[in-house]
């Protein structure tokens, strides 16, 4: 372990490094001798396991080149660069940096880069040879969002056509790695390597009936009785579909002087719109009991240490695009089972936990597996755009899953419309709206 060392930052001063034993170390060297033979490699392993924070930085060890780390959420990147530095011994925006759309952290010497997926893939327009980088780093990839389904593709291809030194390391916790692993080459050029996580037993519990009850106030009453009902102290780690409901269920907990919430309590809230500040107080460590009222970010990615029980809502804001009136809109939809499997996992990371499920054992056996990805719900017309900078036809190009020709041709008809795209290709207006 390096000495400790002094100095200022934005985040306060060096701190040696703290480095604990996870899961996923016993995978490191086999995964870093197979990228040795073999250009990709797909991690399957739970939350908890270590992924995140571990194999990026064992990657520095391939040689000179920097890793870059693709996350879903701005906070997700910022606390992901911010452990692994930590865990390193070094200051943040040094060896370890992050860049998200309103902040960065770099510097002259980052070599480990955690940036979020639309940031990426303006940088690889700018540099599609990733000049200077040796390996790629898809985080949390069951999320499907468009960005990270064009991220692949494009690299896939950057990898076969220009850069087979080029290193892709597709993880999730969730994830079937056949497809992902078949995508870019199969047994011959791509690894899979599950990894068990270290998790606690988790205790499910649900409603025994269907409820017509306002969502803040069943959420309420069910945070209430975990806190009452814990035998051991810990922390209530509360999911919800988005800021509104957030809102909704801290009124319904704060509100009514006859049922106050414990002295030993803290009340925080967790979500993509709060500051940095607010956000790092949500998830730093403390001594008190806390209820944090969170929505799906803290899924996955981003860790609360000492959370002894769940409630989850069950529901989430998906964004879906309507072909006939061109509009795309935020629905509350139920959540799979692999969200609801998440969430329900962060009840056992330092202990025995429970899950309160907001709804019927029946309702849970209608869960669908996963979200259908957005490839499959969302409005193309970035993503046709982007293509066309790239120089490729969305209609032929090889995407990972193939959108509906539908959904293609509205996104066309529409960049037509705006004079971003014309018969012979992207326009300047064009390229200036992918900028």
């Amino acid at each position: 372990m390096p000495p400790a060392r002094t100095g200022s930052c934005g985040d306060g001063p060096y701190h040696p490094a703290v480095r604990i034993p996870l899961p996923i170390d016993d995978a490191l060297p086999g995964l870093l001798a197979d990228l040795a033979l073999r250009p990709c490699a797909v991690v399957v392993a739970p939350p908890g396991s270590g992924k995140t924070t571990r194999v990026p930085p064992a990657l520095l060890a391939r040689g000179s080149g920097a890793v870059l780390v693709l996350q879903p959420r701005r906070v997700a990147a910022r606390l992901a660069a911010a452990r692994i530095a930590q865990e390193r011994g070094v200051r943040l925006g040094d060896e370890v940096g992050y860049r998200t759309r309103f902040e960065r952290r770099v510097g002259p010497h980052t070599r480990l880069e955690v940036l979020t997926e639309g940031l990426f893939l303006r940088r690889l327009q700018a540099d599609p040879f990733l000049e200077g980088v040796s390996a790629v780093v898809l985080d949390e990839f069951h999320e499907r969002s468009l960005d990270i389904d064009l991220a692949l593709a494009l690299l896939r291809e950057v990898q076969q056509d220009a850069r087979p030194d080029l290193a892709l390391v597709v993880m999730s916790a969730t994830l079937d790695p056949a497809p992902v692993a078949a995508f870019l080459g199969g047994p011959a050029r791509c690894g899979v390597f599950e990894v068990a996580g270290r998790r606690f037993p988790v205790e499910h519990a649900f409603d025994p009936r269907p409820s017509r009850q306002w969502l803040a106030e069943r959420v309420a009453a069910a945070t209430r009785q975990e806190l009452a009902s814990q035998q051991e102290p810990g922390h209530v780690l509360v999911f919800l579909p988005g800021v509104g409901e957030i809102e909704a269920t801290r009124r319904a907990l704060t509100s009514d002087p006859e049922r106050p919430l414990p002295p030993d309590v803290t009340l925080l809230t967790l979500h993509g719109g709060l500051s940095a500040r607010d956000q790092d107080a949500a998830l730093a460590p403390d001594r008190r009991r806390k209820v944090v009222l969170a929505t799906n970010i803290a899924e996955t990615s981003i860790t609360l240490d000492g959370v002894r029980s769940v409630v989850d809502a069950g529901l989430a804001k998906v964004p879906r695009f309507d072909l006939a009136t061109g509009v795309e809109r935020l629905e509350l939809q139920r959540i799979p089972r692999s969200s609801a499997d998440q969430r329900a996992g962060r009840a056992g990371r330092t202990g025995p936990g429970r899950c309160r499920r907001l709804w019927t054992e029946a309702e849970d056996r209608q869960l669908v597996a996963a979200w259908v990805p957005a490839v499959r719900r969302v409005d193309l017309a970035p993503v046709w755009l982007q293509l066309a900078a790239w120089g490729a036809d969305p209609r032929t190009f090889a995407w990972f899953e193939e959108p509906s020709p539908s959904a293609l041709e509205a996104a066309a008809t529409l960049l037509t419309r705006l004079g971003a795209t014309s018969d012979s290709g992207i326009t300047p207006r064009g390229r200036a709206l992918a900028t």
